[in-house]
C-alpha cells in the first residue's frame, strides 16, 4: 500500500488536509496502483469518514478544480439525492423538469446508476437529451429553456482517475460512498440545492458538509420510509441550513393515499416511455402528488415561490397542461456542446 493511503485507510485519527493532499498528489503523479485505488474506495464505502476528515476530503478536492463563476447564479437550484432507499422512478429528474416548466431555474447534476436501476444520466441517454459539456453551455441552456443538465465535467477529475485505476472492478461496488457524497461533489454555481438523504436518518457529517463555506443554501430531506426524495405518502422532514427543521405532514399539501409500490421504477426498456407518461400527469395519483411535492420544494428553496400551496398548484398545472412534457420534447436533440 502506498504510504499516502495509510493514515486515511487505517483511521486511527481523522485524516486532515495534509493527508488528503498527499493522496491526491500521489494519484496525479501516477504513484498509486490498482490495489491502492480499490483499498481507498473500499475503505470509504465501508464507513463514511468522520466529519473533519470528510470536510478535508472535499476541501482538498475543491482546491484542485478549475475556476468557476465568482458568485452563484441567482435563483438557480440543483436537485440531487444520495440514492439508496426504496426504489422509485427518477423523481429528481422529473421534478426538475416540472419545476422548470413553472419558471424555476434548475441546473441539474446527476450520475449513472450506482445502486438504482436507472440513474439520471442513464435516463437522459434513453430520452435523447444531451448533457451540457461546460458551464458556458449550461448558462445558455438556462437562458433558453430554464433548465440545464450537466455532464461529468462538474465532478472531481480524481474520481475518474480512481475509477480507471480500479478497472476491472466496477464503481458500482463502491456505490454507497459515491451516492452519499456525490450530491456534494458536483461543482455547479447554484444558489440553492435540495438533496434527499436515504435511510430515514440524517448523518451529522452531511449536515456539516451542506453547511460548509461556499456551499449553496442546501435543504436536506428525510422521511421515515428512507427514500431520498419527498414522498406524498408519508411525512417528510426538511433540514434547513440554520439547523431548524420543517415537517411536511402527509395529506396537508397533496393527497396521501398510496404505497411505495405506486412509485416503483419500471424496466429499463420501458423507462423512457414511462417517464413521458409521468410528465404528462398520467402515471397515477400517488406519483403525480409526489412529483408536485418535489417540484414545489425546488420553487421554494430557490426563492421562486414563498407559498407551498401555490407552488404545489403550479406544479399540478404544469402536468395538466403538458408544460413539463413539452419542455422535455424541446430539449430532446438539442446540441448542448457535447
Amino acid at each position: 500500500m502506498h504510504p499516502a493511503l495509510v493514515p486515511i485507510v487505517d483511521r486511527r485519527a481523522p485524516a486532515g488536509p495534509d493527508q488528503w493532499d498527499a493522496l491526491w498528489r500521489a494519484l496525479a503523479d501516477g504513484a498509486l496502483d490498482r490495489g491502492d485505488a480499490v483499498a481507498l474506495l473500499a475503505s470509504l464505502t465501508a464507513a463514511l469518514p468522520e466529519t473533519d476528515s470528510l470536510l478535508a476530503l472535499l476541501d482538498t478536492l475543491d482546491r484542485r478544480r478549475p475556476a468557476r463563476p465568482a458568485t452563484p447564479w441567482p435563483g438557480t437550484v440543483n436537485v440531487v439525492g444520495t440514492g439508496g432507499g426504496p426504489p422509485t422512478v427518477n423523481l429528481s429528474t422529473a421534478s426538475a423538469l416540472v419545476a422548470a416548466a413553472c419558471g424555476v431555474r434548475v441546473l441539474k447534476s446527476g450520475s449513472r446508476a450506482h445502486t438504482a436501476r436507472t440513474g439520471s444520466i442513464d435516463l437522459l441517454d434513453r430520452l435523447g437529451v444531451p448533457l451540457c459539456a461546460s458551464l458556458d453551455r449550461a448558462s445558455g441552456q438556462l437562458d433558453a429553456h430554464g433548465i440545464a443538465f450537466t455532464g461529468p465535467f462538474v465532478y472531481p477529475a480524481q474520481l475518474a482517475r480512481l475509477a480507471r485505476l480500479a478497472v476491472p472492478t466496477s464503481m458500482r461496488v463502491f456505490g454507497r460512498f459515491l451516492n452519499t457524497v456525490g450530491p456534494f461533489l458536483a461543482d455547479v454555481p447554484v444558489s440553492a440545492q435540495v438533496t434527499g438523504v436515504s435511510g430515514g436518518e440524517l448523518p451529522p457529517a452531511l449536515r456539516a458538509v451542506a453547511a460548509r463555506p461556499g456551499a449553496p443554501t442546501t435543504w436536506l430531506v428525510t422521511n421515515p420510509l428512507g427514500a431520498d426524495e419527498l414522498l406524498s405518502i408519508c411525512d417528510n422532514t426538511i433540514h434547513l441550513p440554520d439547523g431548524s427543521t420543517l415537517t411536511l405532514r402527509a395529506g396537508d399539501l397533496v393527497p396521501a393515499d398510496g404505497s411505495p409500490d405506486d412509485l416503483a421504477p419500471v424496466s429499463r426498456e420501458a423507462v423512457a416511455d414511462h417517464f413521458r407518461t409521468v410528465l404528462a400527469g398520467r402515471a397515477g395519483g400517488p406519483l403525480r402528488a409526489t412529483l408536485q411535492l418535489n417540484a414545489a420544494a425546488l420553487a421554494m428553496a430557490s426563492g421562486h415561490r414563498d407559498d407551498w400551496a401555490k407552488a404545489v398548484a403550479e406544479a399540478g398545472a404544469a402536468l395538466d397542461e403538458r408544460a413539463a412534457l413539452d419542455l422535455l420534447e424541446r430539449l430532446t436533440g438539442v446540441d448542448h456542446g457535447r
